[in-house]
């Protein structure tokens, strides 16, 4: 497991002395202790039912969810599924005094989309697929066509950069 610790300034004008609780380094640098930021766009994490977790994917089918679910459970990852938030829909404008009000017509339900997560934090997809972390049941390693469902079977035995 790759564990990232960010480095910071102790008190400005102040030395670290023994009685400090992080180690002293060259520089009084000290380690924080706890980072609660994702590390780029692509390591998301977000409370999912009230439990932190990794997301997978957002905004996903149910015929995805249980795609995932299944592969993600198979590879010893508690998965944790909610309902993804409708879309934002802009605001009516109110009517104009003296014209005739007709009806508004509303808008079709969206359909119900979802949030798929892991209860590992340190989980990140691209890197699961990319460095061959996760299994497929049937004992392959799951490529990114198998990923994104291009493919019913994982063809693990040819590297993703020399298909064509």
């Amino acid at each position: 497991m790759i564990v990232i610790q960010a480095y910071g300034r102790g008190v400005k004008g102040r030395s670290m002395s023994a009685g400090d609780a992080a180690p002293r380094t060259r520089n009084n640098i000290k380690p924080y202790n706890s980072i609660n930021m994702a590390i780029n766009k692509n390591h998301e994490f977000e409370d999912l039912n009230g439990v932190k977790c990794a997301i997978a994917e957002k905004n996903v089918s149910q015929q995805r969810v249980d795609f995932l679910k299944q592969l993600l459970e198979y590879n010893h990852f508690t998965v944790v599924i909610v309902a993804s938030p409708p879309p934002k829909v802009a605001p009516t404008p109110p009517p104009v005094a003296g014209t005739d009000v007709s009806p508004i017509p509303v808008a079709p339900t969206p359909p119900s989309t979802f949030t798929v997560g892991v209860t590992d934090v340190m989980f990140n997809a691209t890197n699961a697929i990319f460095g061959r972390l996760l299994h497929t049941p049937d004992g392959h390693v799951v490529t990114l066509a198998y990923w994104q469902q291009k493919e019913t079977v994982s063809k693990d035995e040819i590297p993703y950069f020399d298909k064509h």
